[in-house]
């Protein structure tokens, strides 16, 4: 996560070809299926970018490379699409309008922190609608990961995960035994063996099921050891909801559900 002057933006693809990523848990990964490239991803409007990473693939599971954010998305990236602070710049062509959320009422951050905080509260519709907006202000195809992408992901080439092993677990990961119940700035917790910050703990994660359903990966803040298992897979709750007072109920924001952010994934950079 980098801020860089507007004037010196650009939207051009930076290759590091041979980069190394950050040492991993355990046994080193298996080699990668994919090459070292290394992408970042500017934010229209905003001195703001974020960077995307190589994950090798996995003929065994059926899933091929793929890219995906080395952080949760953040509120620099996120304000961007919920505030319409790109209205000022021409839609491409062929794209007649952007959807997008309605305004929250209240601070979204629910006064955890906002920037450098991954951003939260966002229902399933939300975090795809950030992705279809991305992908027509880049030009590259942004979406959720899947279920099985993100789990691949999150074990990163290892044989065994640290739901088991709390005191290693705190290294990497926010959860109940840490987080003093809250969430805290993305990154500041060991990266696993591909690079990823944060694919356990700090916030839950959208992601979709092979039914095309939104379900919720990786464990939170405010949940225990145990719960930060890959394994694990939380699906949506109507008590994420319960307490918004709109008839009908909210589809774009998650009243009662600080604990849920997301990560993105690109196909074609």
């Amino acid at each position: 996560m980098h801020r860089i002057h507007p004037a010196r933006q650009c939207a051009a693809l930076v290759l590091c070809i041979g980069m190394s990523v950050a040492p991993g848990i355990g046994a080193e990964p298996p080699p990668a299926k994919a090459p070292h490239v290394v992408f970042w991803q500017d934010i229209p409007s905003a001195a703001f970018r974020f960077e995307m990473l190589p994950i090798p693939g996995d003929p065994d599971q059926n899933i091929k490379p793929f890219w995906m954010s080395r952080f949760e998305i953040t509120w620099e990236a996120f304000d961007v699409f919920l505030y319409e602070l790109d209205a000022q710049l021409p839609l491409p062509e062929g794209v007649d309008a952007i959807t997008r959320p309605s305004k929250p009422y209240l601070p979204p951050d629910r006064g955890f922190g906002h920037e450098g905080y991954a951003a939260i509260s966002m229902s399933y519709q939300n975090a795809q609608a950030f992705c279809r907006w991305l992908s027509v202000r880049s030009g590259r195809t942004y979406r959720l990961p899947t279920v099985a992408e993100w789990r691949h992901a999150a074990m990163a080439g290892q044989p065994i995960t640290l739901a088991n092993d709390p005191a290693r677990l705190a290294e990497h990961a926010w959860f109940a035994d840490n987080a003093e119940g809250k969430t805290h700035p993305v990154g500041r917790k060991k990266p696993n063996a591909w690079g990823l910050h944060d694919m356990l703990g700090n916030v839950m994660e959208w992601c979709t099921d092979a039914d095309g359903k939104g379900v919720a990966m990786g464990g939170s803040y405010r949940d225990p050891a145990e719960r930060l298992d890959p394994a694990v897979v939380t699906p949506a709750d109507r008590a994420w909801n319960a307490s918004d007072p709109q008839v009908p109920k909210s589809a774009w924001w998650l009243a009662d559900a600080p604990f849920i952010g997301f990560r993105v994934v690109c196909e074609n950079p």
